[in-house]
Order: C-alpha cells, then sequence, then structure tokens
C-alpha cells in the first residue's frame, strides 16, 4: 500500500465527515425565516450528502442510504412519505438501469462486444490518431447494444489492451488512450436516450416531460455528435500522438479466427438486441416505456433459446449506482416537496434573466458548471441545479425539456478532476485506464470552452428544429 498516499485521502475522509456533520447541524437549528421548518432540514440533510459524497467521506452507497434514511425518519410523513423518498424506485427508469447492467453483462459474457471491438481494431486501427478515434467510434456503436458507460468502457478497454501492448507504448501514450476510452463515454453517451440509462432517462424526469427514444436522437443526436466531435479533437490536438506506432494488426485477424462463426448465444444476443432497439425507436407508437422493454430483453437473454444470462449474472448489477441515483433524485423530490427548491431557486435567481435562448443557454451553462465544481456528483448537481434552471427557463418562456437539456449538458461534459464524471472516475489509475489527476485536468481546461460550445449549438439547434 502506498502510505504517502492513503493518509492524505483517511485525512479529507475525516475532514469531510466533520465538516458535511457540522454543516448539518448548523443549518438545521439556523434561523431560517423565509424557509419552513422541513425544507431546512432537508437543506441540511442533502448537503450533509453532497459534502460526504464530494469527500468520499463514506462509500457512495451508504451515503445514500443514510440521507434516504434521514428524509423518511427526520422529515413530516404527510408532506415527505416514503413514496416521495423512494419513487425512483416506483418508475420504469431504475428498471431500465438494472437491465442495462445485465444487457451489457450478456454482451460481455456471450462474446459479441468483444467480436464488434476485434472487427473495429482489423479494420480501422492503422495510426495512433486512429486508435484515438476508434475509441470514440466504440463508445458510439456499442452504446446501441448496451445501455451503460461503464460496462462499454471496460470492454473497450480490454481489446485496446493489445494495442498498447502490441505498440509497445509507453506510459504517457497507453494513459492517454486509455483516457480517450473513458473520455469518449462521455459524448458518446448523449447521442441516444440509452446511451447512459440512469442520467438521460432521469434529465427527462427533471424535465418533468416525457421524452420519446426517437425524440432524444432529435433533440440530443447531432449536439451529441457535435460534442464528440469537438471533445475528440481537443484531445488530438492537446496530446498529440508518438513518433512511431505500429500495432499488431494481425493479432485481431487471429482472435477473430479463432472465435470463428459467430455462435448460438451470440445471435442470440444479435436478434434480442436488434428487437429490443427497435422497440426503444418505436416508443412513440406503443408507448411501452424503455424501462419495461430492458426488462423484456433481459427475460429474452435468459431464456433457454438465448441462454447468455443466469443466476450468477445479477452479480453485475451495481446496487450502489441504483441507490445513489434514489438519493440523487429523492433530493429533488424531497427539495419540492419541502420548499426547499423554490427557496434555492429565489437565492440564486438573477436580477434579470436572460431572454435571449444564447444569452439563457450561456448563463445557465455558466451556473451548473460553477456549482459542480464544488459538488462534484453529476446527479447531485443536477438535483439542486436542474430544477432551479427549469424554473428559470419557464419565466422566459424556454420549454422545461431545453432548459433540463441545457443543464444537463453543462454537467455531463464538463469535468477538471476525475471525481467530477464517474465515467472517469470508474477508469482513473493504473488499474482502469491508467491515466491521473495531471492527464484530466489538462484535458478539462480546455473541455470547458467545448461545453460553452455545445450548449450554444444545441440552441441553434433547437431553433432549427422548432423546439424553441
Amino acid at each position: 500500500m502506498n502510505t504517502g498516499m492513503s493518509a492524505p485521502r483517511t485525512t479529507i475522509r475525516y475532514l469531510g465527515l466533520f465538516l458535511g456533520a457540522s454543516l448539518c447541524a448548523f443549518i438545521w437549528y439556523a434561523p431560517i425565516s423565509d424557509l419552513a421548518p422541513d425544507g431546512r432540514r432537508c437543506l441540511a440533510l442533502s448537503l450533509m450528502a453532497i459534502v460526504w459524497w464530494t469527500t468520499r467521506a463514506l462509500p457512495t452507497g451508504y451515503v445514500s442510504l443514510s440521507l434516504l434514511l434521514g428524509y423518511a425518519l427526520l422529515l413530516d410523513p404527510q408532506k415527505v412519505g416514503t413514496g416521495v423518498v423512494f419513487g425512483l424506485w416506483t418508475t420504469p427508469v431504475i428498471y431500465l438501469v438494472i437491465g442495462g447492467f445485465l444487457i451489457a453483462e450478456a454482451v460481455r459474457s456471450s462474446g459479441l462486444g468483444r467480436r464488434v471491438a476485434l472487427e473495429v481494431i482489423k479494420r480501422y486501427i492503422r495510426t495512433y490518431r486512429g486508435a484515438i478515434v476508434s475509441c470514440y467510434v466504440l463508445n458510439f456503436l456499442l452504446s446501441f447494444a448496451i445501455p451503460h458507460p461503464w460496462p462499454r468502457s471496460f470492454l473497450i478497454m480490454s481489446v485496446m489492451a493489445h494495442v498498447v501492448k502490441s505498440a509497445k507504448l509507453s506510459e504517457r501514450w497507453a494513459a492517454n488512450l486509455g483516457l480517450a476510452i473513458f473520455v469518449g463515454s462521455i459524448p458518446t453517451s448523449m447521442i441516444l436516450l440509452t446511451g447512459d440509462s440512469s442520467l438521460n432517462t432521469i434529465t427527462v424526469g427533471f424535465a418533468g416531460v416525457d421524452v420519446s427514444w426517437l425524440r432524444w436522437l432529435l433533440y440530443m443526436g447531432v449536439p451529441g455528435a457535435f460534442a464528440c466531435v469537438l471533445t475528440c479533437l481537443t484531445q488530438l490536438g492537446l496530446f498529440g500522438a508518438p513518433k512511431e506506432f505500429s500495432p499488431d494488426r494481425e493479432y485481431a485477424v487471429r482472435k477473430l479466427a479463432d472465435i470463428g462463426k459467430m455462435s448460438r448465444e451470440e445471435t442470440g444476443c444479435v436478434i434480442v438486441l436488434g428487437a429490443t432497439i427497435l422497440a426503444w425507436m418505436t416508443d412513440s407508437l406503443h408507448h411501452v416505456h424503455p424501462g419495461w422493454i430492458a426488462l423484456l430483453a433481459v427475460a429474452a437473454l435468459s431464456s433457454p433459446l438465448v441462454g447468455v444470462l443466469d443466476g450468477k449474472s445479477f452479480s453485475s448489477v451495481n446496487l450502489e449506482t441504483l441507490f445513489f441515483l434514489c438519493a440523487a433524485m429523492a433530493i429533488g423530490a424531497v427539495g419540492r416537496a419541502t420548499g426547499m427548491n423554490a427557496w434555492i431557486v429565489s437565492r440564486i435567481r438573477p436580477g434579470e434573466i436572460p431572454a435571449n435562448p444564447y444569452m439563457f443557454a450561456l448563463f445557465a451553462c455558466l451556473v451548473c458548471m460553477v456549482v459542480h465544481v464544488f459538488l462534484g456528483s453529476i446527479l447531485a448537481v443536477l438535483s439542486v441545479t436542474a430544477p432551479a434552471i427549469v424554473a428559470f427557463g419557464n419565466m422566459v418562456g424556454l420549454p422545461p425539456v431545453a432548459s433540463a437539456l441545457i443543464a444537463y449538458t453543462a454537467v455531463a461534459l464538463h469535468w477538471f478532476l476525475p471525481f467530477h464524471s464517474m465515467n472517469l472516475l470508474v477508469g482513473y489509475g493504473p488499474d482502469a485506464g491508467g491515466y491521473t489527476e495531471r492527464e484530466t485536468i489538462r484535458f478539462g481546461v480546455p473541455q470547458t470552452l467545448v461545453v460553452i460550445a455545445v450548449c450554444l449549438f444545441e440552441v441553434a439547434w433547437w431553433k432549427f428544429i422548432k423546439l424553441i
């Protein structure tokens, strides 16, 4: 163990634990005359949880459980019932997330995902820059079949590890390739509603409207592709490429030859996933939520006809993520029920809200990024900022879905440190993507300009398609 690193980390956790608890106690008893007692308690508990999440005072899942318990036991049950606190579990959104984990496991265990990645390496990787671009392309292609970015990234990483080894890349260039895999999962997740089964569907919830799979593609497909191009170009320009790069592309050819023709499991996966994607695309016609479609896909993948999921496959479902999603959504729901959200809006509202949609997007983008720098967690930030941005948008006549998507873009596409994005955090360190805070910060600074450019581009695109 590296004690030089663990001691400061432990100190930060203790400080975070103390700071969160102290902040909670201070606000709990603070004389805030224009905030109802339950709203004040909700604010105290929410800020404590956000501080604990940010400093890793406790593991994320335990902070989430503590917050949910606090809401359930310490607030007026007449205003904040268990249906409000644990409301996410009563919606199909959570089951889309669960289905996403299990579908990802099916694609992995069947070998289909590896086959797709090897085909891309065989056909397209000839240069180092081509390898970087391939990381983004693979993330997008696999987003059709795997509705969660983390398993996509680790699947790509497992194949790209051979590229690193065969090309004899140094630590620096290997880390940059790992960074491309995990960074690439961020903008590519914006294109499809099921690109990130948790964050995207929850964003729609903040808007308070139903958005079909095709409607999301209409709203975010072009802006998401624009974000991918800008992010990829930023990485290529910022980090460059080694002078020599000679990957063993024959490895992919040999591996594909060893694998042979598609197995029964792979063929079954293709059929089920094809039907699933078709059902997601046509949800505006049959009105079956993508979450229920995902569960139908899981049932089909576990049947004897396909047989790629069994009882052990449930271990791939990340319970910590599920409770974190529930807690992050509860901040918004409980805050609305107790008046906390309205109070926050009244406090951060500027003297005059820009009515011009481009200026509004710039204002909302900057507000969300500033809050994100300090709070870190994307969902926690969205729980605080999205309701406020939607309320501000309503005041100047913007559709709620446009306001929510601006907040979503500003937070999801923005980072400085790895903890600002879970997609980056899961790949951080030598045992995963190989990159460190240094590469993340170096990339994150110019990425701020990308975020602003994408938010402004969204407005232009939405005006073109008559959303605003």
